[in-house]
């Protein structure tokens, strides 16, 4: 008899200390958020010379909100979901203290509690790899999206490569792991032609793709993940000394965006 596949563990989310804590393995995942928001700032600032002031944004899988700050701070109108409650309370608790106004809502990616077209911006990041239906939470993610408008992302490619470094030394192999055990399931990774055949059947196309990795060697990576299993550095630490960037390397992370057909600008960017 097969044993039964293993699954994605997302109850790590329902933990009320998981997120904004320097000695919680989220805050590995807090410090990795300015070098993912950087790239997204500069494509739609930048490339697609949008005005971020006022923009209606989608915040699918919010998390503690980590990207629902910096995308607030920037001058978006930022609703959040996410199917954790607990995560939701953190988030919501922490944009107070910050003096954050974001909406967050309680819902899972494959069925968005929104009318069509609500949003001029979705974006999904480190979350696809979680959803039980990768094509129903994009075709949702779409729907919601107006005519002409942008969907951003990022999630693990699936790879050798991704393996060793997500599952394996991330999470398996105690002395080097920092993540919960089976935070992420090899087979739920996704390849890049497989997320963008999806994108095409729901109106989306490609227009950009970026890897992120450390700028650090292998071998002084190796020793900061020793450092942080033996506890002589945090996880807010690891994150910070990781130096998280864009690179040209997709084997592990890739993030991109997409352009939803329709509007004025169609043979456009």
């Amino acid at each position: 008899m097969k044993d039964a596949p293993v699954k994605v563990n997302n109850a790590v989310y329902d933990r009320p200390d998981s997120w904004w804590r320097d000695d919680r393995p989220f805050a590995t995942l807090q410090e990795f958020t300015p070098a993912r928001f950087a790239y997204f700032h500069d494509v739609l600032t930048r490339r697609l010379r949008m005005d971020l002031d006022g923009l209606n944004v989608l915040d699918i899988g919010c998390g503690g909100g980590l990207l629902a700050e910096e995308f607030t701070r920037a001058g978006c109108r930022v609703t959040g979901i996410d199917p954790s409650q607990p995560s939701l309370d953190a988030a919501a608790a922490h944009a107070k203290e910050q003096g954050l106004d974001i909406t967050y809502r309680q819902g899972t990616a494959e069925e968005l509690p929104f009318p069509d077209g609500s949003f001029d911006l979705v974006y999904c990041c480190d979350t696809l790899e979680h959803v039980t239906d990768v094509d129903r939470a994009v075709a949702e993610a779409s729907r919601v999206l107006r005519p002409g408008g942008h969907y951003l992302y990022d999630t693990i490619n699936r790879t050798f490569a991704s393996w060793l470094v997500m599952v394996k030394m991330a999470q398996d192999w105690p002395s080097v792991s920092w993540a919960e055990k089976d935070l992420h399931v090899w087979r739920q990774f996704i390849k890049p032609d497989e997320l963008y055949r999806i994108f095409g059947r729901h109106g989306l196309r490609n227009k950009g793709q970026v890897g992120f990795s450390s700028s650090r060697g292998r071998l002084e990576v190796l020793r900061l993940l020793r450092r942080r299993a033996r506890g002589h550095i945090s996880y807010g630490e690891l994150g910070r000394e990781f130096r998280l960037g864009t690179s040209t390397d997709i084997s592990v992370i890739y993030a991109g965006y997409a352009r939803k057909a329709g509007g004025s600008t169609d043979a456009g960017l």
